[in-house]
């Protein structure tokens, strides 16, 4: 068989299962996280976010969409970060931004506490 042939046919086969990709993928919330950082953010971002009550005294006006913006732009630091709890592990997230800005998180099972938080 010739090569035009060939890569005709894997043309064509690769063609059509990119279609049937694109219908079967169409309007779903489709994500691929491989880095743990990514993981983590996700992870904590589709639980429920409180504050601890100590952090809300200081900071009554802190919204739940203002503190997603933050875990979302921001970068995990795991040196900082306790990962070998079994319960609930904490997290320390730095704000690229500033320099010394951060967000201490526990992520439980079903929820994230907001444990401590220093803002520009």
């Amino acid at each position: 068989m010739k090569i035009l042939y060939r890569l005709g046919y894997y043309l064509a086969g690769f063609s059509v299962g990119l279609i049937f990709l694109a219908f079967v993928l169409n309007g779903k919330k489709t994500s691929c996280n491989y880095g743990p950082s990514a993981r983590v953010k996700d992870n904590i971002l589709q639980k429920q976010l409180q504050l601890s009550p100590s952090l809300v005294a200081l900071h009554p006006m802190l919204g739940d969409s203002l503190l997603r913006q933050y875990i979302n732009g921001g970068i995990i630091d795991f040196s900082k970060s306790n990962t070998k709890l079994d319960s609930c592990r904490r997290y320390f997230i730095k704000l690229k931004d500033e320099k010394e800005a951060f967000i201490e998180i526990e992520n439980c099972e079903k929820r994230a506490t907001v444990v401590k938080l220093q803002l520009p």
